[in-house]
């Protein structure tokens, strides 16, 4: 479970339904019928005319990537696993890591370890891995455009929702009292789009977006190491080279574990 997305939705419905109260309004002035049809089909319905049937039939999925956490490899392991692997390749041949293809789980890395390990040359290998990158990253970035699209979408069927409630509110203006109700129900759907375009939607989408950033980082940092060990990189070099896609504090652990020393200071 992904605890900042729940930690972040609880929050969000707890700032809005706590700030209704304390304006004086009642919370059962949010079930609207009208509105909630307005903006929750209404959104729906723009999701399935701007996107093709093929991408919408993996909105489930992207909701489980939502709310899981990513299951990636720690990049401390991811080092130190492409440094044993050097050690081994330099003393015993390439040939000696056809062994460790059956310990590796994660299928880009086992692609790219079985094509050096065939005899594929750099640039080759180099060429067929950042196209499943590419096609990977294309396919994140599709999903979270969906989720980006109804954040778009749902603030403008908001109003769309409160000039609907307005027309019919306008429509008999004998009853003061009345009108007065029904003018504030028509806002109800300027909020319900607003509240799910920017609490739900938009951060949604920027979630795909960075979980995607951290599985792509990797994805090509263990490109970078397959190619390292493919042109008999010694594992300190290979640390290095891979140490510069971590954090300062990360980069230093694994440096100082490796003997080096006089790392500056993150700026």
């Amino acid at each position: 479970m992904d605890k900042s997305t729940v930690i972040g939705l609880v929050l969000g419905f707890v700032a809005l339904l706590v700030g209704i109260v304390l304006k004086g309004v009642p919370l059962v002035a949010l079930f609207n019928p009208a509105a909630i049809l307005i903006i929750i089909f209404g959104t729906i319905a723009t999701i399935v005319i701007g996107f093709p049937m093929n991408e919408l039939k993996r909105v489930p999925k992207l909701f489980g990537v939502i709310f899981k956490e990513v299951k990636l490899l720690p990049d401390y392991d991811v080092i130190k696993m492409f440094s044993g692997w050097a050690d081994l390749a330099r003393r015993e041949g390439l040939l000696a890591l056809e062994s460790k293809t059956t310990e590796v789980e994660d299928p880009f890395l086992k692609n790219g370890l079985t094509l050096a390990i065939d005899g594929q040359n750099a640039d080759y290998i180099r060429d067929v891995l950042t196209e499943e990158i590419d096609a990977l990253e294309e396919r994140h970035a599709g999903g979270a455009h969906i989720f980006s699209q109804a954040g778009t979408y749902a603030p403008t069927l908001g109003v769309l929702g409160a000039v609907v409630g307005l027309i019919a509110a306008l429509g008999d203006m004998n009853d003061v009292e009345k009108l007065g109700h029904a003018i504030s129900a028509a806002f109800i759907a300027t909020l319900l789009g607003i509240f799910t375009g920017y609490v739900l939607w938009h951060p949604f989408a920027n979630k795909l977006k960075r979980k995607s950033k951290q599985e792509i980082r990797q994805k090509t940092m263990m490109l970078e190491g397959i190619l390292s060990v493919l042109e008999g990189d010694s594992p300190r070099v290979i640390e290095q080279k891979l140490a510069s896609y971590l954090s300062m504090s990360e980069r230093k652990k694994v440096l100082n574990e490796s003997g080096e020393v006089g790392l500056g200071k993150e700026a």
